[in-house]
């Protein structure tokens, strides 16, 4: 057991640093040895595999449909600001509210999130372990896609840290298909006589909507996460802290995302995404902007 643990804790790291950080440090043929030897030892010894074993992302037979999950905590639709002024004039009205509830000005920190043109998700892990995981849906009710969202890499099956693992926790995130691999995915369906799809967010909702987990596992689907839902035991003060956490934790977080304390810097920093819109490998359909105090965005 110790070669095993060791193994699946070896895979976990490796995967993070290819999936989440971006910084390889082995080939790939020296990860496949590393899998392909985890795999035997695991058919040698079926009473010793775990849910959360890398050799399980892709596992259980096709579904008939999906069932349906209700939000521990509803996933709120986002206010729209269409310009600068649109967007300072929320600014000085939050300001004004702030001031209102006896809040300091200084109080007014935000921070600054592309919004990814994907598909929402949410994911419920139970003491630090993947337990189901959700579409959007309408916000209070989504589809039962965790057979889908544990085929995709860059999401944790389980996750630890220092401090105590909370008991229950909803992190929340956007599913995307790359650009890269949107590309190579419609040269494929060319090639194999298949339809193409008409843009990345449609390839990426059709990918993690099959009935048919080993479908989604073949699309290279990714994900970037930005906020949790329903917590216990744990509570963060800013949803800065909120992000540090996350991803100390595993959860991949967009590296550009920005604290901001003025109007003015939130207005820079929304043209910022605007700037490096047409170099990222994903597309955005806006900048998000939080108040960054939990409390206050309360």
């Amino acid at each position: 057991t110790t070669r095993l643990e060791w193994l699946r804790a070896e895979i976990r790291r490796h995967d993070r640093l290819y999936y989440v950080l971006d910084n390889p440090e082995i080939t790939d043929a020296e990860y496949d040895r590393l899998y392909r030897e985890l795999q035997d030892l695991e058919a040698a010894h079926p009473e010793l595999v775990t849910q959360d074993s890398p050799t399980q992302r892709v596992s259980g037979e096709p579904l008939a449909a999906f069932g349906q999950v209700e939000h521990r905590e509803a996933m709120l639709s986002l206010a729209n600001a269409r310009n600068e002024q649109e967007l300072l004039a929320w600014y000085a009205r939050t300001l004004r509210l702030l001031e209102q509830a006896g809040a300091r000005e200084d109080a007014l920190t935000c921070v600054v999130e592309p919004k990814i043109d994907g598909l929402a998700v949410s994911l419920l892990y139970e003491n630090g372990v993947l337990v189901s995981g959700a579409t959007r849906g309408n916000g209070v009710v989504g589809e039962d896609v965790t057979q889908n969202l544990r085929t995709i890499n860059s999401v944790p099956l389980s996750f630890s840290g220092d401090g105590a693992v909370p008991s229950s926790i909803e992190v929340r995130g956007e599913v995307y298909l790359p650009l890269s691999a949107f590309e190579r995915l419609n040269e494929q369906r060319v090639a194999s006589g298949e339809a193409t799809f008409a843009n990345p967010r449609n390839a990426a909702a059709g990918s993690l909507r099959q009935l048919d987990p080993r479908v989604t596992a073949s699309r290279p689907l990714a994900v970037w996460f930005y906020a949790v839902g329903a917590a216990e035991g744990i509570g963060w003060r800013t949803h800065w802290e909120l992000l540090e956490w996350l991803a100390a934790r595993g959860f991949r977080i967009n590296p550009h995302v920005k604290r901001v304390g003025t109007g003015d810097e939130i207005t820079r920093a929304c043209r910022e995404w605007e700037e490096r819109r047409s170099a990222l490998d994903y597309d955005i359909d806006g900048a998000v902007v939080k108040v960054d105090d939990r409390q206050l965005q309360d």
